[in-house]
């Protein structure tokens, strides 16, 4: 059986439960401007642009018809039944894999359901879409808080615990994600220098430069349960 196992899970996990991905072809997120909404020099000059930016996200993960689907719900099991080690890295910043009951979870990109003070980084948890009155209560004055979302330009959060993580597990997962942006990218590379076998789940072919040793083509809903009874029943990886 395995005893350590690192799982990444992207976009794609998500946009089957129905979120809009981020970035589209043309380059734009949602009609905006990268550089608008999704960096820090672009929440300096209009911070409230990126507030109703991230609102319109936070209105669309409540709206009542967002749910994890059976991707989520396989890994929550996978937590509550692996003996072994599991750590879940999310680039998404929704809560689907919470709402289907994974802890050991690090969101590498931020989360949008909290703010973060700008001055001492201290995060608070948000039930409802930004507004005027978020404000810390670490601080005197009082700060504005500003979405916990890696920006452009900012570094993702937990990566010494990811390298950590990646280099002693014997199984790496990615899920719905391409892999081509740093850090993201070298995790594969990582997992295979530590001699990790590793599979990625995606909709579309594998990269002819794909450093993944399996490649699963499928919704992560119908490949990912499969995939976690083999490992629960003690299957290894094999061609």
């Amino acid at each position: 059986m395995y005893q350590q196992i690192v799982v990444l899970t992207g976009a794609g996990i998500s946009a089957e439960s129905g979120l809009r991905t981020f970035r589209d072809q043309d380059g734009l997120w949602e009609e905006h401007k990268i550089e608008d909404v999704a960096t820090p020099e672009g929440y300096a000059r209009d911070p409230l642009l990126v507030e109703r930016f991230y609102n319109a996200r936070w209105q669309q993960f409540h709206n009542g018809a967002i749910e994890p689907n059976a991707g989520h719900m396989a890994l929550a099991k996978l937590e509550k039944e692996f003996t072994g080690e599991l750590l879940v890295v999310t680039q998404n910043i929704d809560d689907l894999h919470e709402r289907a009951g994974s802890q050991r979870l690090l969101h590498m990109h931020g989360e949008l359901t909290k703010g973060r003070c700008p001055r001492s980084q201290q995060t608070f948890l948000l039930t409802e879409p930004f507004g005027p009155k978020h404000t810390c209560t670490c601080c005197i004055p009082a700060q504005r808080l500003r979405p916990h979302v890696v920006w452009f330009g900012e570094m993702p959060f937990g990566l010494d615990r990811i390298q950590h993580a990646l280099d002693s597990c014997d199984l790496f997962i990615a899920i719905g994600t391409s892999g081509t942006v740093y850090p993201a990218a070298g995790f594969v590379d990582t997992a295979n220098h530590h001699g990790a076998q590793t599979v990625e789940i995606n909709l579309v072919e594998a990269d002819r430069h794909s450093q993944f040793q399996y490649h699963l083509q499928g919704k992560a809903s119908e490949i990912v349960p499969k995939l976690v009874e083999d490992i629960l029943q003690g299957k290894i990886l094999s061609n």
